[in-house]
């Protein structure tokens, strides 16, 4: 049997084809996962709402989180504890809040605190080396290598929100994060709003560990946000607001 020129080269087109498609197919198969896309903001803040913290006493799940995704240590001594999350009294946290008509819903209960990543921060503008910044979408940040240990911004800041480490932290580590750096004797540091998290499209860790869901966590300027409209449906009240830094972190009471 003879084959003309044509059909000879049809036949071997088709014979390449039955070749190469499996091939190709296999290629289209293996598709590089989608990458992580950051959450983005332009004014992130944080509301605490107390009624719902207060219904589960003793609770330290957020306080957890944060210790163990920051690599935060746990320092026995009081005069060297290291703090990014904690608590403290009501009558404490808001002095000018106090009268003898407190709701007893909120005196003597525990308030939960941490860096108010203001939008005129003090700290920033004392620090000589430019170690702590604030970015565009409001995080007060932290560069533990520029760091020098001169402790103005500890002294600026009204709420007690950063901690020096005045011996070397990462002996007290309990559970190592090997994805988050250790810091060392001689610097500075605070919550970051878990900007790392942010970067890759998560929550923060205490409002991800909240059995309660006490922790919210948004954009303020954008009108759908959760704590938008929080804010706007009930009252809330902020730290110390007299002192012109406009904290963001809120309290509903």
């Amino acid at each position: 049997m003879t084959v003309d020129r044509r059909a000879f080269f049809k036949l071997a087109g088709l014979a390449v084809a039955a070749v190469e498609l499996p091939v190709l197919g296999a290629a289209r198969a293996h598709v590089d996962p989608p990458e992580e896309q950051p959450l983005k903001g332009r004014r992130w803040a944080m509301v605490v709402d107390l009624a719902a913290c207060h219904r589960y006493p003793g609770c330290t799940r957020c306080m957890d989180a944060c210790r163990r995704e920051h690599n935060v240590p746990s320092i026995p001594d009081r005069k060297h504890e290291v703090k990014w999350i904690w608590e403290d009294s009501f009558g404490h946290a808001f002095p000018a809040q106090g009268s003898p008509y407190l709701d007893s819903e909120l005196a003597g209960k525990p308030v939960l605190l941490l860096c108010n990543h203001c939008d005129n921060p003090p700290c920033v503008r004392v620090c000589p080396t430019q170690a702590t910044w604030k970015r565009e979408d409001g995080v007060v940040m932290m560069d533990w290598h520029r760091c020098i240990g001169c402790r103005y911004c500890i002294a600026a800041c009204p709420y007690g929100s950063r901690s020096f480490n005045w011996v070397d932290p990462r002996p007290y580590i309990k559970t190592l994060n090997p994805d988050f750096p250790t810091r060392t004797k001689g610097v500075v540091e605070k919550c970051n709003l878990c900007e790392e998290r942010l970067a890759e499209g998560r929550i923060p860790a205490c409002v991800e560990a909240c059995p309660a869901g006490a922790l919210h966590f948004g954009d303020l300027a954008d009108p759908e946000s959760p704590v938008r409209q929080l804010l706007e449906s009930r009252f809330a009240v902020r730290r110390k607001p007299g002192l012109g830094t406009q904290p963001q972190v809120y309290y509903l009471v």
